[in-house]
């Protein structure tokens, strides 16, 4: 049975090593039948998650922030599978990538839970020019528990100061293979 897969990809570069990543991996989600969507947030006009409370799971928009969250929430409601894909910054995620999960709390809120449980899953694919993820690891696996998902794994590519340089290596591979696994 094929799945719906929803990629919020965290990285500023559309050709850089994140992003190839996320090319393995949708190329071998796609193979095995599955739909994928992909949001670049940095090309996106999303705000920082106020902590107001206000949002309303049920709404077509749950938050009272009105910007591009209004086009990821749909997506991640319908999603089986959401990929969180990031360059390591300050040993954790970048910004876009944890601003629109900060926004997704949205959908916790108000008339029902519409993202804890639900039978999703998530993988977590990671490229940097250092080796140190065990913060975002260790976030990543929390984060996983609280929303009750399914935890695919994570495909972490060190050792990429420039982009490009994660081409050949095994971890592009290993995205494949993950997004193919997907059934």
């Amino acid at each position: 049975m094929s799945k719906n897969i929803v990629i919020l990809n965290g990285s500023p570069r559309k050709k850089g090593n994140t992003s190839a990543l996320v090319t393995a991996f949708t190329e071998g989600a796609e193979s095995a039948g599955n739909t994928v969507t992909e949001f670049f947030l940095q090309g996106m006009d999303i705000h920082g998650c106020l902590g107001c409370f206000g949002g309303r799971s049920r709404q077509t928009c749950p938050c009272v922030q009105k910007d591009d969250m209004s086009r990821i929430y749909p997506a991640v409601r319908e999603a089986d599978v959401i990929i969180l894909a990031s360059p390591l910054y300050y040993w954790t995620i970048s910004g876009p990538l944890k601003n629109a999960l900060d926004r997704l709390f949205a959908l916790e809120e108000g008339e029902g839970n519409l993202l804890r449980g639900n039978g999703k899953s998530s993988a977590l694919l990671m490229a940097a020019e250092g080796y140190g993820f065990e913060d975002t690891v260790l976030y990543y696996d929390h984060l996983m528990e609280h929303l009750r998902w399914k935890n695919l794994g994570h495909v972490l590519a060190g050792g990429n100061m420039n982009a490009g340089d994660i081409q050949g290596k095994a971890e592009i591979q290993q995205a494949r293979t993950l997004g193919a696994s997907i059934h």
